[in-house]
């Protein structure tokens, strides 16, 4: 399978799920379920551009290092360094959409997350058991 393909699927099937947990649990915490969903997807639309864009980046420096294996601590930093990213894109969207403030927003998008970081290690660790990544010679 390509690399591309490969990171279609992972992107696709990670946003997926994220949709379903964004409007869940927006609507549960009380909020409209049209902000909640249209928070869920704009979010999953800066989430898929992120994430294709930081896994790229990631992948690219990973086949620069001595060792390919994605070992626990490489995958922490996958996680946070795609979280990371995503928290400064989305806080403002948050507080846009859900007409809250900037600090509301943060306090959400902490929720998430929590959540966030752990479904983000897990789900890239089951998805490298069911579709590895390919072996770079060299």
């Amino acid at each position: 399978m390509s690399a591309v393909l490969r990171r279609i699927i992972y992107v696709v099937t990670y946003e997926v799920t994220a949709i379903l947990f964004v409007s869940l649990a927006l609507m549960a915490l009380g909020h409209s379920g049209a902000g909640s969903g249209l928070v869920a997807i704009a979010s999953s639309t800066v989430a898929l551009l992120w994430n294709f864009v930081w896994t790229s980046l990631f992948e690219a420096w990973e086949r620069r290092q001595a060792s390919q294996t994605r070992t626990v601590r490489r995958r922490i930093a996958h996680a946070i360094g795609f979280e990371g990213g995503l928290v400064v894109f989305l806080i403002p969207l948050l507080a846009w959409i859900l007409n809250v403030s900037l600090l509301d927003a943060f306090i959400l998008e902490l929720g998430i997350l929590v959540f966030f970081l752990v479904y983000t290690f897990a789900f890239a660790w089951l998805f490298d058991i069911v579709l590895p990544p390919a072996k770079h010679a060299g």
